[in-house]
């Protein structure tokens, strides 16, 4: 109908001019100013690729190449991805390479894909504190082993929302229905049934958010702490909460500055704040066998070139490039943009873009590990094999 309409006032247009003269056209009145051209239209922007070269990655060029691929040779066996697996087997089979070829053989072998939007990068440290096997007025916090009553059990159990990811019951072995497992509180309330060591109440606090470390004893004895379970309840930070109580000042809550305020203020006040978190971390002690400490992968974690990452989000064993920046904290390493592996996962770490980046064995890794607070950027490195 629009456009006969249109068709229509046309033609009458046409009409009128073929019976009227038309008038002279006006004389042009000269401008004193000179007349600029009309910018051209902006070409539209070309859609995103869904993929990029490795070439293309921020900081690509800068990397440790050499490094990325000794992590890569030495962990991507745990990758159920096949095509991840015949890559693994060539770089296996390769041995050692320079710098130079490692980045041409992984830019042969991969592209990236596109993360969304930021996400927030962190990290994490395997710690070395002292314990002894009695208590005393320092040394007052008992690791406690793996209850009996634990149950391991799917989380969506007690709260539908965290359907798929691990949880915890309370089974008391009499046929009644599972309960949630205690909270930090409850737990702390009640005597240990197990008691592996004695710590400093903070420091164990945070063996427990890293969910491993190296133990000290006073006999000069080292035995590893490794994670055995949970009570299941989410994982909730005390930083914020501290920072907004003023106890810490904005850009001071790293891992050191919580750590000296909960050990200046050991007792009723420090406790109340660790019990802000409710989840509580169960252990089990090892030899000491001087290696870095074992992730969810059941590897041992390369220093500085794996990540905890989201299991309902990442597979174990992924190559990734994480781009971290624009740190919170004070005194932060400016940026972090490297190829890393996902070999662990962790409470604390959930949705797509969010790591952990694993930072080493002991204090100064750990003093680097607390200031980590980072805006992130994830790649996905897809083997070109699965894009044909």
């Amino acid at each position: 109908m629009l456009r006969i309409a249109g068709a229509a006032l046309a033609a009458l247009t046409l009409a009128a001019c073929a019976t009227q003269a038309p008038p002279g056209p006006p004389r042009p009145t000269p401008s004193p100013y000179p007349t600029r051209p009309a910018p051209p239209a902006p070409r539209p922007e070309p859609p995103p690729e869904r993929t990029v070269p490795l070439s293309a990655l921020p900081g690509w060029a800068a990397d440790d190449h050499q490094a990325a691929f000794e992590a890569f040779r030495a962990t991507c066996g745990v990758a159920k991805n096949p095509d991840i697996a015949r890559i693994c087997r060539t770089a296996k089979a390769m041995g050692r390479l320079d710098g130079d070829q490692a980045r041409r053989f992984f830019e042969a072998e991969f592209r990236a894909k596109r993360s969304p939007p930021a996400g927030v990068l962190t990290a994490y440290f395997a710690p070395m504190y002292e314990a002894r096997r009695k208590p005393n007025a320092e040394f007052s916090a008992p690791v406690r082993g793996k209850p009996k009553d634990l149950k391991p059990v799917d989380a969506g159990l007690f709260d539908p929302s965290q359907a798929g990811r691990p949880g915890a019951a309370q089974d008391f072995g009499d046929g009644s229905a599972l309960q949630p497992y205690p909270d930090r509180a409850e737990i702390e309330s009640q005597p240990p049934s197990e008691v592996l060591a004695w710590m400093r109440p903070e420091e164990l606090f945070f063996l427990q958010v890293q969910g491993s470390g190296v133990l000290t004893f006073e006999d000069g004895r080292q035995m590893k702490a490794l994670y055995a379970a949970n009570n299941g309840r989410p994982f909730v930070g005390i930083a914020n909460p501290m920072r907004d109580k003023g106890l810490l000042e904005p850009n001071n809550t790293s891992g050191e500055a919580i750590r000296a305020w909960l050990a200046a203020h050991r007792g009723p006040e420090a406790d109340a704040i660790m019990r802000l978190n409710p989840r509580y971390v169960f252990f089990r002690l090892a030899r000491d066998d001087g290696r870095e400490a074992i992730g969810a992968a059941n590897i041992p974690l390369p220093a500085g070139r794996a990540i905890a990452v989201d299991p309902l989000h990442h597979a174990m064993g992924e190559p990734m490039w994480i781009v971290g920046e624009s740190p919170l904290l004070a005194g932060a390493f400016p940026a972090y943009r490297r190829l890393v592996m996902a070999l662990d996962t962790g409470g604390a770490i959930k949705g797509e873009v969010r790591a952990d980046l694993y930072m080493g064995l002991g204090r100064e890794a750990g003093a680097e590990a607390g200031r980590v607070r980072h805006s992130l950027r994830l790649y996905k490195l897809v083997p070109k094999d699965a894009l044909r």
